[in-house]
């Protein structure tokens, strides 16, 4: 598929990375670039030179939300369908199977933000900025906010910032633990990469049973996440990459994983 709406790139240590490239428009969330991000998810998903996602933004925004224009035009039916597009492309990044950044750079507005939480880790430039603006255009969050955001942050501090709209900076995003890194903005990708460079030694499905614990676990009882945990700890140790992480430790050595 050819691109108009982001820039894409694979590095020799595995990182993909996803630019949104509507710079003009803050990176705005048109249909075009939804489907084209859609795209890019799989194809990283299917890759097995992928290693590792970063997500970011051209310009001075990370993604300033959906494109106003097509909120406009929708009734209830068009809006429930728009909604359900936007939440299956963050699923794809949630369930990916793979670490993922997003590089938050200056604005994280509504669907960007929501974008943002969908990846499994979050860095921003202290100039970066939040919000989940919806109710001031007279809706609701629909790409995810609504669910993503207490699980990060508190039912309070979602509704806190749900209800009021407010911009949140990014020191105020980061104690309340919506980000888990603060960098300068001419740092920040570098950052970023250097973070999922050190991802790349480690045992591929060792890293995915640990999202999949963390990201089904925190629905369930208890009871049933320590089984679940149970579960996924024994098909790690069933595979090639645990009897050589193994063996490394107890000679000494760097580790070799292979994914299997």
């Amino acid at each position: 598929m050819s691109y108009q709406n982001i820039v894409t790139e694979l590095d020799a240590d595995g990182i993909f990375s996803i630019t949104l490239n509507r710079a003009d428009k803050l990176n705005a969330l048109s249909a075009e670039l939804l489907e084209e991000l859609l795209d890019s998810i799989n194809t990283a998903q299917k890759n097995p030179e992928v290693y590792s996602l970063l997500i970011t933004g051209a310009g001075k925004a990370f993604c300033a939300g959906a494109d106003i224009r097509r909120l406009a035009s929708l009734d209830a039916n068009s809006a429930y369908h728009f909604a359900r597009e936007g939440q299956h492309v963050f699923d794809r990044l949630d369930t990916l199977g793979k670490p993922s950044l997003a590089a938050v750079n200056g604005f994280c507005f509504g669907g960007g933000c929501e974008l943002a939480m969908a990846a499994t880790l979050r860095f921003a430039s202290v100039d970066a900025r939040f919000a989940q603006p919806e109710v001031k255009l007279g809706v609701i969050p629909g790409f995810g906010g609504t669910q993503r955001l207490p699980r990060l942050v508190g039912k309070g501090r979602a509704l806190d910032m749900c209800l009021s709209g407010r911009t949140l900076a990014a020191e105020e995003a980061h104690s309340w633990g919506l980000v888990n890194a603060l960098h300068p903005a001419d740092t920040l990708l570098s950052a970023a990469k250097d973070y999922l460079h050190a991802l790349r030694p480690l045992a591929p499905i060792a890293l995915q049973r640990t999202m999949e614990a963390i990201h089904q676990g925190y629905e369930l009882p208890l009871d049933n996440a320590l089984q679940l945990e149970a579960l996924l700890f024994a098909q790690s140790a069933a595979t090639k990459d645990k009897a050589e992480g193994v063996a490394a430790f107890l000679e000494k050595r760097k580790a070799n994983f292979v994914g299997a």
